[in-house]
């Protein structure tokens, strides 16, 4: 009989994603095993799990609204109630082993699988951990690390480095790229910019890239920009459909890979995505998202930055330089080179793998 594994988080693709990377993996380990996700309701989890094939119930949980008390008022109520669904949950699945992947359900379906004596596997995306994975990582048996020094957050002795779980068809490119021009309606003649707030969209990249259009075609420089769901429609109505033929808008993207090799450079935030471009290898520019917990983008950004691993641009900066900055870089072929080598040494394409057999080992030792 095959094992029963709850896989907990959400709330954004750069959770959704590798949650089901991971059960998949865990599928292809071993076919009996039963996978149910717990996630928050009206996050994009509930719509993407039952996408994939897996079955999903939904928290009524929220993070802290840091733009409103008022919101914030409801949060002791909803964590008690939804640690009490989740015991109930528990009860109910009898699993073998939970990991949470971040996202609000995270915490209060951790917490609930501890008390009930289920060993519990954390998977930390970030190079700095958040409150609810430093206080969950106290009794979870397995922490799976994508960025090394991540012992002043975790003990020590139960930190694996994994890296992040990415959707593997995102990430292959390889001879794809006339397909990708070819989709794009792009030449293979002119250099090519990928630019991604990801799924919801980024705001400041958006604002940068509408104020550097000019400057951009007037290079004669083609970028694929991904506006986001949130930003699409405004932006359309500003530009039309056809604005210009270097310039495609799409508010979102179902094939990843042939935007990634159809680019040059990439511009993008420094969430989950950072995995991805490891694998994928480009020159890329990062823009980290100032709001996120414990502002944890610009740390993932400057832990590449390090390593000469990609250009960093901070989000204030952004809408005054960052077209600035691609343009350089696009004229620099040797620190394209230097970023696209550096980038790759950083790459882990298995990591879904290596945290399901670690899932599994904790089941065994229990």
């Amino acid at each position: 009989m095959g094992k029963r594994i709850i896989i907990s988080g959400g709330g954004t693709g750069g959770h959704v994603f590798p949650a089901i990377a991971i059960a998949n993996a865990l599928k292809k380990l071993d076919p009996t095993t039963e996978i149910l996700f717990v996630g928050a309701n009206g996050r994009m989890e509930m719509e993407k799990v039952p996408a994939a094939g897996y079955k999903i119930i939904g928290l009524d949980i929220q993070g802290i609204q840091r733009s409103s008390i008022l919101k914030n008022l409801m949060f002791p109520v909803k964590l008690i109630k939804s640690v009490i669904k989740s015991m109930s949950i528990i009860k109910d699945f009898k699993p073998d082993a939970a990991v949470g992947v971040g996202g609000y359900a995270s915490g209060p379906l951790l917490y609930a699988a501890s008390l009930k004596g289920v060993p519990t596997l954390i998977q930390e995306q970030n190079s700095y951990a958040g409150v609810t994975n430093k206080w969950l990582g106290k009794k979870a048996k397995k922490i799976c690390v994508a960025f090394d020094g991540m012992e002043k957050f975790f003990p020590a002795d139960r930190i694996v480095k994994t890296g992040n779980p990415i959707r593997r068809e995102s990430v292959n490119i390889e001879g794809k790229r006339l397909q990708a021009l070819e989709l794009f309606k792009l030449s293979a003649d002119k250099p090519t910019i990928f630019v991604t707030g990801a799924s919801l969209g980024a705001r400041t990249l958006n604002n940068a890239i509408m104020g550097g259009l000019d400057k951009l075609i007037a290079a004669d420089v083609q970028v694929i920009w991904q506006t986001g769901k949130l930003y699409y429609q405004g932006i359309i109505d500003k530009l039309g459909e056809d604005y210009h033929p270097n310039i495609r808008i799409m508010g979102f993207l179902e094939r990843m890979d042939l935007a990634y090799a159809a680019a040059d450079i990439i511009i993008s935030r420094a969430g989950g995505t950072i995995s991805e471009l490891c694998v994928v290898g480009k020159p890329a520019i990062l823009v980290p998202s100032p709001n996120v917990a414990e502002d944890h983008q610009t740390k993932n950004a400057l832990a590449l930055i390090e390593k000469n691993a990609a250009i960093f641009v901070a989000d204030r900066d952004a809408e005054e330089k960052l077209v600035d900055k691609a343009l350089e870089l696009l004229k620099d072929k040797d620190k394209q080179k230097t970023l696209s080598e550096n980038i790759s040494k950083l790459a882990i394409l298995n990591a879904d793998e290596i945290i399901a057999k670690e899932v599994i080992q904790i089941t065994n030792n229990n």
